[in-house]
């Protein structure tokens, strides 16, 4: 069995990333996965903060490149898309040339990325979403999904601004606040639009409760790693997003 490295980008006071993601990929029947982590210095959700983090984000990289990583995931979903639309692709294109310049073609990703394009691969056109983040980043978010094409039906957040906090919220209030939501008409419910908010509990009675495919910004980022990495996108008990291969569209060769 083939081991794949995969680096992870990570706020410093992130604790769940480095939990969901492993145990969701520790689900795969045929590799298996090791992980390395760079940590960027972050507290508070805030405008100010993220901006600071995502400055540190080159020497994260050239850490991780030392370690000869398969796939690199910038995992801080609301990090990129504060910055206004299309930051994932801008980052992504970044990170991709700094390795680049060291002789290195990992697959390159990221958490904003991720759930854009595991909200595609569902075929879905319209979502609901439960974020844990202060309503003014939680409208960014909320732009940054609707610039991407998506249409956001409902959004609840749950007003917290300390991300060791938000590494701490309850299962039963992430989904009491998508029973609040007005699903009328989503394809798909996001439980978690954050890699540090815990979901992987939640994603298999969401969907026996709510009857869409539930997602979150973990399984997500589980989903694109595996398809990236050319690997069958099966995970079980992981929700409707990880039930079935999707293998990704044919990209263009490089010149």
């Amino acid at each position: 069995m083939t081991t794949h490295r995969i680096g992870l980008v990570v706020p410093s006071s992130n604790v769940t990333v480095e939990t969901e993601v492993p145990a969701l990929l520790a689900r795969h029947r045929d590799a298996g996965f090791s992980f390395h982590s760079s940590r960027m210095r972050m507290h508070r959700v805030s405008p100010e903060e993220l901006r600071a983090m995502n400055a540190q984000r080159e020497r994260c990289v050239d850490e991780l490149a030392d370690a000869g990583v398969d796939a690199l995931l910038y995992a801080c979903l609301v990090a990129l898309m504060a910055q206004g639309p299309g930051e994932h692709r801008r980052t992504e294109e970044a990170v991709t040339a700094q390795l680049d310049r060291r002789g290195q073609r990992p697959a390159v990703l990221s958490s904003a990325g991720a759930l854009v394009e595991a909200v595609a691969a569902l075929g879905a056109r319209r979502i609901a979403l439960v974020t844990p983040y202060l309503r003014p980043l939680a409208e960014q978010v909320v732009g940054y999904l609707r610039a991407e094409g998506i249409d956001v039906v409902d959004w609840a957040a749950l007003e917290v601004g300390d991300n060791a906090a938000v590494g701490c919220i309850p299962g039963e209030r992430v989904l009491g606040a998508a029973r609040g939501l007005d699903l009328t008409g989503a394809d798909a419910l996001v439980v978690s639009a954050c890699v540090q908010m815990p979901s992987l509990a939640l994603v298999a009675p969401a969907e026996d409760e709510f009857g869409v495919p539930v997602l979150s910004a973990a399984t997500a980022g589980a989903f694109a790693l595996l398809r990236h990495l050319g690997l069958p996108t099966v995970l079980p008990g992981a929700g409707a997003l990880l039930a079935a291969d999707r293998p990704a569209p044919v990209a263009p060769l490089r010149s």
